[in-house]
């Protein structure tokens, strides 16, 4: 499964677009707060914790779009484009999604 921001795949037409896929995760935002009450956490002025717990709901959200993109029998994912918003009471979740165009190439 090929999965690009790019609108086209040089020397791979599109032979069918198969329609938008969407991938979503949500995370407990306590974890963000946990990260900076804790110094040890904090490595050279990055806060690792909150990278890793970033790093793991964009790979959901990725691969939950991808999934569904198989499902319809896509060979790709173009135009894909992640957000990330923070929901619920007082922002207590970061939400992740995906979202991208699945198409048949030829």
């Amino acid at each position: 499964m090929i999965i690009t921001t790019t609108p086209s795949i040089d020397g791979r037409p599109v032979q069918e677009y198969l329609g938008i896929v969407m991938g979503e995760s949500i995370v407990g935002a306590h974890i963000f707060r946990d990260i900076f009450a804790g110094v040890r956490d904090i490595l050279g002025g990055r806060a690792k914790g909150y990278e890793d717990a970033l790093r793991g709901a964009r790979q959901e959200a990725l691969h939950e779009m991808a999934v569904h993109s198989q499902n319809l029998g896509a060979d790709a994912v173009l135009g894909v484009d992640i957000d990330y918003e923070v929901v619920g009471r007082r922002g207590s979740m970061l939400m992740v999604t995906s979202a991208g165009t699945a198409v048949k190439l030829g």
